[in-house]
């Protein structure tokens, strides 16, 4: 088996990588100009599309609102037949973009004779024109425009039609129904149009698709094809008929999205007039119609086809140049490497006391013949190192486990806490970020009335923390039980942990004391997030905070207490700032607002469906987000005096 040298192999595979870095080149280059290409045909599709949508809804817009404020105008029933003529004049004359407006009541409705009474005032030769509708040849009450609003009772478009009643053109009615008082109940009393002629519509689609590559279309709500540089299909074939004579089920899809009233686009193969093209549309959601503007590919493609033959013919110009230099540099580089060949394979093998040989020249032939060199004494000590840094670090690992474990185990985690007492709900929980933490969180009876609950977070992670929370807990429940005031006791524990602390650690404390029997709550805070109360039969609301100090950065610090009533069902939510500064995978915030929407849900839930619920929420936010912070979160729910507990026992008794 004949086996070829580095020098052939070498260049053959730098001329193989070669080859396929000038594919790819050609086909990156193609590849991006399309898109480029693309994308900017896209946006200016889509700009298209919607500068489009927005001219012809800002003239439909004017038009609604004009006909929506003579509706309102006819609430008052006191108008005369003259002033109904004058208002009609003026909506011609003082809005350009109407083409006609009638105000149409219904049988008998202005006058007690006249069963049809419609005045319709439309342009006529640069003059306004005046007629009455309706007649046996011309019943308006079953007429679209009459109808539509009057069974809806709201104001509606039509679809565009030919108006022989009084127009005598394409248009589409904008029809309000109006009201009167009748014996004291509101009853139809006709209906307000305003007509627009589409004729100016399909002349502005139609200058538009003169300018451009491609052309513009526009749909009805049904489909109908309202403008289409095809006249043929105008008025004449829906979206869905045209689709169904070429026998495309793509066609019909694409009308159906744009009659829904979507916006998007397509790339649809051998469409009449373009070919393959793509077709931009977007919706007027008001009257419900839709826009597509149409590019043909080939148009949009020419220059970049273009381009790429002409970076392939230089490329493989160069690829014969890079050629021609690689055969006599690898020809000229790899020969003294053989002599390495068989000092590396020995070194491989394992045997890292295999000689060298020296080094002939000072090229990177040479650097490399001394990076063996180097090589073989740092893996001799790096293997020795590997040995004890990995027994260090089992060691470590280990040791912060049975640091994370002792940590745990001074909190209480026992649930129910108490459950020979009826008066309280309590639950607790905590989640450190590493191994173990500075939150902190404990609940205790202070006497056979008076439980002590609380919440805090020490500055900083890891060990550090840990223990600077073990004796802040330490501390806070040494003290609670010689003061039941919690003012008092934030500053003695701040004294103590203020007393030479050169490491200038801080933590954050919410603590509580409520009488069981009263629900009188006492609480203070060191500079620690307002909790939430999420009261029995309301809406849950922040605590106002105290905007008081941290502990343990300054002593002589006071701190205030305040008192609340908590009334049987109520339940205070404490919780640190890991909850609402989680972050998901994008950086954003979990954030107090979305914290107070989702315990607002949680009402008559107990304490333990409370953190749950909140944990299980803070989850699905961050979504597998790494954990930044410590989250630790404390439920008290008041459950009532025993004395109110008996009550309601003896009273479910009878």
């Amino acid at each position: 088996m004949k086996v070829h040298g580095i020098a052939f192999r070498l260049a053959s595979l730098t001329l193989l990588v070669s080859s396929l870095i000038l594919a790819s080149i050609v086909g990156y280059n193609y590849t991006v100009s399309r898109s480029i290409i693309m994308d900017q045909a896209e946006d200016r599709g889509t700009l298209l599309a919607r500068a489009t949508s927005s001219r012809i809804s800002n003239v439909l817009t004017s038009v609604r609102k004009v006909a929506d404020a003579v509706s309102f105008s006819l609430e008052d029933g006191s108008l005369s037949e003259k002033r109904l003529n004058d208002l009609g004049n003026h909506i011609i004359s003082d809005n350009p973009e109407i083409f006609g407006t009638a105000i149409a009541f219904e049988p008998y409705a202005f006058k007690a004779d006249q069963e049809y009474y419609a005045p319709y005032h439309y342009r006529s030769q640069n003059r306004i024109a005046f007629t009455r509708l309706g007649g046996p040849d011309y019943q308006y009450f079953y007429m679209d425009w009459y109808q539509l609003p009057r069974e809806l009772d709201r104001p509606v478009w039509t679809e565009p039609y030919f108006d022989e009643g009084g127009g005598h053109q394409l248009m589409s009615t904008y029809s309000v129904p109006f009201h009167r008082k009748r014996f004291d109940e509101k009853t139809l009393a006709g209906v307000v149009t305003a007509d627009i002629s589409l004729g100016w519509i399909k002349t502005m689609l139609s200058d538009l698709s003169e300018r451009e590559a491609g052309y513009v279309f526009m749909l009805s709500r049904y489909g109908t094809f309202l403008a289409h540089p095809d006249a043929d299909l105008v008025q004449n074939e829906t979206i869905f008929s045209w689709a169904e004579t070429l026998g495309r089920a793509d066609i019909r899809e694409l009308g159906r999205r744009m009659v829904a009233g979507e916006s998007g686009i397509e790339e649809v193969d051998g469409l009449p007039l373009t070919g393959d093209s793509f077709l931009y549309f977007t919706s007027l959601p008001d009257q419900q119609w839709s826009i597509g503007v149409v590019f043909p590919k080939e148009a949009m493609f020419a220059d970049v086809f273009r381009l790429n033959r002409e970076v392939a013919t230089l490329g493989i110009l160069g690829f014969i140049a890079l050629a021609l230099l690689i055969i006599y540099l690898a020809t000229r580089i790899t020969r003294p490497l053989c002599n390495l060949t068989s000092s590396a394979n020995e070194m491989a093998s394992g045997n890292l006391d295999a000689d060298v040989p020296v080094a002939a020249s000072r090229d990177e032939v040479g650097e490399l013949t001394a990076s063996f060199l180097t090589m073989r004494e740092s893996l001799k000590g790096y293997i020795a190192n590997l040995t004890e840094t990995t027994a260090a670090k089992e060691r470590i690992e280990s040791e912060l486990r049975i640091a994370h474990d002792i940590q745990m185990g001074i909190l209480p985690k026992l649930f129910p806490a108490f459950p020979e007492r009826k008066e309280f709900d309590v639950y607790a929980s905590i989640e450190p970020a590493k191994e173990v933490g500075g939150d902190l969180y404990d609940f205790f009876f202070l006497d056979d009335d008076h439980f002590c609950f609380l919440v805090g977070d020490v500055s900083g992670k890891g060990v550090p923390a840990a223990f600077f929370m073990a004796v802040t807990k330490t501390l806070l429940k040494v003290v609670a039980e010689r003061d039941f005031d919690p003012g008092v006791v934030l500053a003695k524990v701040n004294d103590d942990l203020a007393e030479d602390n050169e490491a200038c650690m801080f933590v954050t404390l919410f603590l509580a004391v409520i009488d069981i029997d009263s629900g009188e709550t006492r609480y203070a805070s060191a500079g620690h997030n307002p909790p939430l109360l999420l009261p029995a039969d309301g809406p849950c609301e922040w605590v106002p905070p105290l905007n008081e100090l941290v502990a343990g950065v300054m002593e002589g610090t006071s701190y205030t207490t305040k008192t609340m009533r908590m009334n049987p069902g109520d339940t205070l939510f404490i919780y640190t700032d890991g909850v609402t500064e989680a972050m998901d995978k994008d950086n954003n915030l979990y954030s107090e607002d979305r914290l107070m929407e989702e315990v607002n849900q949680c009402g008559g839930r107990s304490a333990e469906s409370i953190i749950r619920t909140v944990a299980a929420s803070i989850k699905a936010f961050t979504g597998g987000a790494e954990q930044s912070d410590d989250i630790t979160m404390l439920a008290m729910q008041y459950l009532g005096s025993r004395k109110t507990n008996k009550e309601k026992h003896d009273g479910n008794n009878d």
